[in-house]
C-alpha cells in the first residue's frame, strides 16, 4: 500500500513539475503555436497619448494591442469571427480587463468592424516576435 502511494506521488509530482517547466520555458511565441478565442474591445479615446506598460504612449492610429501574458512586441493577426476580417497588431501593454481576450487601439478595432459595437469575437493567432 506505501508503495502505490508512494509512486502515485511521484507521477503527481513529475506531472506538476514539468507543466511548471514547460510554462516557465517559453520565452517567445512560435508562429502558429499559439491560438485563443474570446472577446476583444478597444481603447477610448481618453487614452491617447498615455503611457502603456511597455512606456509607449497609446496611439491610437496604430495597429497595438494588449495582452495578459504575451511578451511586448508579440505580433498577432487578431480576426474577427463575425465578418472575417483580420488584422496584424503588436502588443505593447498589459491587458486591464479579466473578462476579455484583449484590447485593441481604435484603427485595429475600426479595420476589424467592430467600433460601432464596441466588443467582438475574436481569434487570436500568435505570429512571433517583433524582428
Amino acid at each position: 500500500m506505501k508503495l502505490v502511494a508512494k509512486s502515485i506521488l511521484s507521477v503527481s509530482l513529475l506531472s506538476a513539475c514539468s507543466v511548471v517547466s514547460a510554462k516557465g520555458s517559453i520565452q517567445k511565441p512560435q508562429a502558429n503555436s499559439h491560438q485563443q478565442i474570446g472577446l476583444a474591445s478597444y481603447y477610448s479615446d481618453q487614452y491617447q497619448g498615455r503611457p502603456t506598460a511597455s512606456g509607449e504612449r497609446y496611439d491610437n492610429a496604430k495597429l497595438t494591442a494588449t495582452h495578459s501574458k504575451l511578451p511586448f512586441g508579440t505580433r498577432l493577426r487578431v480576426t474577427n469571427l463575425r465578418n472575417h476580417k483580420s488584422v496584424v497588431v503588436r502588443v505593447n501593454d498589459r491587458a486591464r480587463a479579466h473578462n476579455r481576450l484583449l484590447d485593441l487601439s481604435k484603427q485595429a478595432a475600426l479595420e476589424l468592424g467592430f467600433v460601432r459595437a464596441g466588443t467582438a469575437r475574436v481569434k487570436l493567432e500568435v505570429l512571433g516576435a517583433k524582428g
